[in-house]
């Protein structure tokens, strides 16, 4: 591939992306009154597709490191939207548990997410879409 075609850095643009689009969710979680963050978001979001995860799989999920992971958990159970759960398999790991008032946030916030997801691909069709996931996951996969 002609390396002259390349005007931006990949980081660059993932980076400058990545930034509006985590902004677009601050403005909307402030709008909405719920201290919540981009990063909580993703742990609520991934406890209501499937309640009762370990702390590892929400970190592997998350793409976040078993400190932070532990972190915003910690943040999540102050809350109370969130409770450790001792595993009836293994007393060392901990299950998250997304509680009642945690599910009442979640469906809150998903509707806003949609529209926030909607409008980052306006203007695209889904041939946009399945030629950026390509390109995205392939990118992800040369670095790995």
């Amino acid at each position: 591939m002609d390396k002259n075609i390349h005007t931006k850095p990949i980081g660059y643009l993932l980076e400058r992306t990545t930034r509006v689009v985590k902004l677009s969710f601050h403005k909307c979680f402030k709008d909405l009154g719920i201290d919540i963050t981009p990063e909580q978001w993703v742990v609520m979001d991934s406890l209501y597709q499937k309640n009762d995860q370990s702390q590892k799989d929400l970190a592997s999920g998350s793409f976040k490191d078993a400190p932070t992971i532990s972190r915003i958990i910690n943040v999540l159970e102050k809350k109370e939207w969130v409770l450790r759960k001792a595993s009836e398999a293994d007393r060392r790991f901990f299950i998250i548990h997304q509680t009642e008032e945690g599910r009442r946030i979640t469906e809150i916030l998903q509707s806003e997410i949609s529209k926030i997801r909607e409008q980052g691909w306006k203007g695209l069709s889904q041939e946009d879409y399945d030629a950026f996931t390509k390109i995205i996951n392939q990118v992800f996969e040369n670095y790995s």
